[in-house]
C-alpha cells in the first residue's frame, strides 16, 4: 500500500544515514526535500536518482492536499529536510497531519536529530527533558523564557549563530548565571565543539570563539 515515509537524514556525517533510509529513498516514486540542492548532494553521494521536488515552509500549505492525492493514486513518497528529522523544527508536521486526516499511512523512520546527542552529551539529567526548539525571534520570546524560570526538567534550545549570544544573556537574566548548561555546535562534523559549565562561563567562552553553524543549548532545570 502506498504511503508517506518520513526519512531522517544526517546532521553532518553522511555515514549516519541508515540502510533502511537509503533503501526507501531509492525505491520511492518521489522525494520531497526542504532544499533540493542540499538533498541532491546526499542523493548523489549514495547514487540515488529518485526525482526530487521542493517541499518547504513557503509551499507546504498549498501542496499538502496535492501530495495526498499522489499517494492515494499509488505513489510512495518520502519526505526529507536539509538535516535531521522532518517535523522537528523543520517542515513535516502539516503534511503528516494532512495524510492522517485523509487516512493515508505514514511511516516514520528513526534516525538523526541534533538535540538527542547534544542532550546525552551534556552530562545533565536526560531522563526527563523539554524540547523548546527555536524560541520566537521577537514577539513572545521573553514571555516564553519567563515561563521556563521554574522548569524542573532539563531544557533544550536550538539557536542560530546570530542570536546564540543573545539567548544565553537572556537566560542568564532569567535563570541566573550559575545555572549549569552545555552548548554544542557542528555535531557529528570534523569541528564538533561542546562547551560545558555555567551559563556565565559559556557566555564568556563564546566571546572568544567565532560563532558558526547552528547551536544546541542544553540547560539544567531548577
Amino acid at each position: 500500500m502506498s504511503r508517506l515515509y518520513i526519512i531522517p537524514t544526517p546532521i553532518g556525517n553522511l555515514k549516519d544515514i541508515t540502510l533502511r533510509a537509503l533503501e526507501i529513498l531509492k525505491d520511492a516514486d518521489l522525494v520531497l526535500a526542504e532544499d533540493t540542492r542540499k538533498s541532491g548532494i546526499l542523493m548523489k553521494h549514495f547514487n540515488i536518482d529518485t526525482p526530487l521536488v521542493s517541499h518547504h515552509k513557503f509551499n507546504e500549505h498549498r501542496e499538502a492536499e496535492k501530495i495526498c492525492r499522489q499517494i492515494t493514486s499509488g505513489k510512495n513518497i518520502a519526505l526529507v529536510t536539509d538535516a535531521g528529522t522532518p517535523g522537528i523544527s523543520d517542515p513535516g508536521f502539516l503534511l503528516v497531519r494532512t495524510c492522517i486526516e485523509n487516512n493515508i499511512d505514514v511511516e516514520t523512520l528513526p534516525g538523526a536529530t541534533a538535540f538527542i546527542p547534544a542532550l546525552v552529551n551534556s552530562g545533565l539529567p536526560c531522563d526527563r527533558f523539554c524540547f523548546e526548539g527555536f524560541l520566537p525571534q521577537k514577539k513572545g520570546r521573553l514571555k516564553r523564557i519567563k515561563s521556563l524560570e521554574n522548569e524542573e526538567r532539563t531544557m533544550v534550545f536550538y539557536e542560530s549563530p546570530y542570536r546564540i549570544a543573545k539567548l544565553i544573556e537572556q537566560l542568564i537574566v532569567a535563570f541566573g548565571g550559575e545555572r549549569k548548561a552545555s552548548l554544542s555546535r557542528e555535531l557529528t562534523k570534523i569541528h564538533e565543539e561542546n562547551l560545558r559549565g555555567s551559563l556565565e562561563e559559556i557566555a564568556g567562552r563564546l566571546k572568544e570563539t567565532q560563532t558558526r553553524g547552528e547551536y544546541v543549548l542544553v540547560v539544567a532545570g531548577v
